[in-house]
């Protein structure tokens, strides 16, 4: 059966590419798309979602606005990464559908407790700053805690991009990241991380891109070339990382990412550090006396490696068709 799977966004060109395999995927069940303010300001964001899932044919799937704006940290955006609309500016034939007129947390609690209720515990991918997610763990704790697992995309074990100690996502919101990962640690909820240790591995070849735009001028295949293709340009290079999408792949080819379970924190006060992903990856498990912190409550499965060819290669199957 396809798992049934909730992505939380701010599209974004790596949202764009995950959505394309969270959409076409047959082991994925694709129920609803939540938007938050990121890589772009959230109606972008939203036109951006709507784009991908109509060029999808997936135009049924509610896609629903959320926070604006992170909990405490002043909004700040990434289009000198994704371009002046968020998403590459393509110039993409603007969506003919609308979103839908819930609130992203009501449409996120709402999918996961119609999972729970029919025996289908929802998987969320919040692969955005998780502003959205932390209000659904304060606001409605009893549908967090029957989620059936997190997979989120963000911070690193060793790797960092927005600050020379943080990743885009969490140092958008640390805030709402270490709300998660208290609420997953409450609640029993399982949690994957998805950082920048494997992120920039999985790539598309320009070549590759030629080969996918030979197949349809307005389809997924064609989008899929244009943002590969614009990622190439934007960082010179002869290839591109289809990012957020590795971790959405890795929940149909997990076998090809390799995790650890390891305590994991958000440090919110550093001068330096804050909205770092503080790892704990200490091989003892002795005497903590001298720690005056212990270990961090919350138990992740942090992504340390990955087979990128392999990964590349699922998703350019599945938005060829050839899944």
């Amino acid at each position: 059966m396809p798992l049934p799977v909730i992505l939380d966004v701010d599209t974004g060109v790596d949202d764009a590419c995950a959505l394309l395999l969270a959409a076409l995927h047959p082991g994925l069940d694709l129920r609803a798309v939540t938007c938050v303010g990121g890589n772009a300001p959230l109606p972008e964001v939203v036109r951006n979602t709507l784009t991908v899932l109509e060029v999808c044919d997936h135009a049924n799937v509610p896609v629903a606005a959320g926070a604006a704006h992170p909990l405490l940290e002043r909004p700040v955006d990434a289009r000198h990464v994704h371009g002046d609309d968020g998403m590459a500016d393509l110039g993409w034939t603007a969506p003919t559908t609308t979103a839908d007129p819930r609130h992203a947390v009501d449409l996120l609690r709402q999918t996961i407790d119609a999972g729970d209720a029919g025996g289908e515990p929802v998987t969320l991918v919040p692969l955005a700053p998780m502003t959205n997610v932390a209000l659904l763990a304060r606001m409605y704790p009893e549908s967090f805690a029957s989620l059936g697992r997190i997979v989120f995309m963000g911070g690193g074990a060793r790797v960092s991009n927005a600050t020379a100690a943080a990743e885009f996502n969490v140092f958008h919101d640390p805030e709402a990241t270490a709300v998660v990962l208290d609420a997953c640690a409450d609640h029993g909820v399982e949690v994957a991380m998805y950082g920048l240790d494997v992120f920039y591995e999985p790539r598309v070849t320009l070549a590759q891109c030629d080969e996918l735009a030979a197949l349809d001028e307005r389809g997924p295949a064609a989008l899929a070339a244009g943002l590969m293709r614009f990622m190439s340009h934007r960082f010179d290079t002869d290839s591109a990382t289809i990012g957020d999408a590795g971790a959405v792949a890795m929940l149909v080819d997990p076998e090809a990412v390799r995790t650890e379970r390891l305590p994991v924190r958000v440090e919110l006060s550093g001068t330096w550090t804050r909205g770092r992903t503080i790892v704990d990856t200490r091989d003892w498990s002795g005497d903590m006396e001298h720690d005056p912190h212990g270990l961090a409550p919350a138990q992740v499965d942090v992504a340390l490696e990955i087979d990128g060819p392999r990964i590349a290669r699922l998703w350019l199957d599945t938005v060829r068709g050839a899944h």
